[in-house]
C-alpha cells in the first residue's frame, strides 16, 4: 500500500542551519558553509514531531544535517528507532555525474561516495543522487551517468543504502531521458517522481514511463499565492499515480508561504484518500 511520507524541504522554514556545498575551481576542492537560519525544530527531534502527526517515513535534505559526525549520525538514527518512523531516503542534492572537468566530475563521485556513507551511519534506506547537470538529449552524458550511478549503486549495496535518483535538473528532465538513463543503469538503481518537475501538457504521460521504477513520488501541487494548491491538477497527478498501482512512499511537498504544517495539512487531506 502506499504510505505518508514527508521531506523536509516541506518544512525548511522551522530547521536549523543549511549546509552549502560548492566546488573551488582554483583549489580544485569542495567547500561547506554552515548558513544560520531561525531554528524552530531540530532534526534530532523532527522523527517524533512527524510520528506524531501520522507521517511513517521521512526524507531528508543533505543541507539540514547540522552536523555528519559520527555521534550525531548515531542520534539521529535513534531519533529514527524511537518514533518507530522510517528513514526512506537522504536527498543529496549536489554533485554533476556528467560535469565535464574530470577533476570535478572525480570530486563530486568522492563527495558522493562520502555521503552514501552518512546515509547508511544514519539509517537511511536509500540516498537520491543526482543524474547531472546536461542536456537530456545528451546520449553520451546520459550513458555516463548511468554507468556512474551504477558504480555507486555497487558502493552503496555494501554499506545497505539504495542508490536512486530523480526527474531533477537537466539531464533528466524528459520522460525519455529518464527511461534511458534507468535502462542503461540496471534495475538495481531506483528512482522518485516528482510532480512538478515534468512540464504540461505532456506531464502525466510522461509520468506513467518513470513510475514503475519509482519507490517515492513528490506529491508536489501547483499553489496560488496563498498556498492553497490547484485541486484538479493535483487531483489529475494523484489520479495517474493511482492508474500505475504505486504503491511506494507519498512524500509530501509544500513550499508556499504561511505556516508550513498547515500548507502540509492542505494537500494531505487530497493524498488521503489515494493511500
Amino acid at each position: 500500500m502506499p504510505y505518508l511520507s514527508v521531506s523536509t524541504w516541506s518544512l525548511h522554514r522551522l530547521l536549523g542551519p543549511l549546509r552549502l556545498i560548492q566546488w573551488d575551481a582554483d583549489a580544485d576542492k569542495h567547500t561547506t558553509l554552515l548558513k544560520d537560519q531561525p531554528e524552530v525544530l531540530t532534526l534530532l527531534e523532527l522523527p517524533g514531531e512527524a510520528a506524531r502527526r501520522g507521517y511513517k517515513a521521512l526524507e531528508v535534505c543533505h543541507f539540514h544535517f547540522p552536523s555528519t559526525e559520527r555521534d550525531y549520525l548515531r542520534q539521529l538514527r535513534e531519533a529514527f528507532a524511537a518514533a518507530a518512523i522510517s528513514f526512506d531516503t537522504l536527498l543529496l542534492d549536489y554533485g554533476d555525474l556528467t560535469a565535464a572537468d574530470p577533476v570535478r566530475r572525480e570530486a563530486d563521485l568522492a563527495l558522493i561516495r562520502s555521503w552514501i556513507d552518512i546515509a547508511s551511519h544514519a539509517g537511511a534506506k536509500q540516498i537520491r543522487i543526482v543524474a547531472g547537470d546536461a542536456q537530456p538529449t545528451d546520449e553520451e552524458a546520459i550513458r555516463q551517468s548511468a554507468a556512474a550511478l551504477s558504480e555507486l549503486a555497487g558502493y552503496g549495496s555494501e554499506r545497505c543504502v539504495r542508490v536512486i535518483s530523480e526527474n531533477f535538473r537537466a539531464l533528466t528532465s524528459t520522460a525519455a531521458s529518464c527511461v534511458s538513463l534507468l535502462e542503461q543503469a540496471g534495475p538495481e538503481v531506483g528512482f522518485i517522481t516528482d510532480f512538478g518537475n515534468f512540464q504540461l501538457p505532456g506531464k502525466y504521460e510522461e509520468f506513467a514511463s518513470t513510475l514503475p521504477r519509482s519507490v517515492s513520488v513528490h506529491a508536489k501541487a501547483q499553489y496560488d499565492d496563498n498556498g492553497f494548491p490547484d485541486e484538479a491538477e493535483f487531483s489529475r497527478c494523484l489520479e495517474t499515480v493511482k492508474a500505475d498501482g504505486f504503491q511506494g512512499a507519498m512524500v509530501l511537498i509544500y513550499d508556499g508561504p504561511g505556516d508550513m504544517w498547515e500548507g502540509l495539512e492542505r494537500i494531505r487531506t487530497r493524498v488521503q484518500p489515494y493511500l
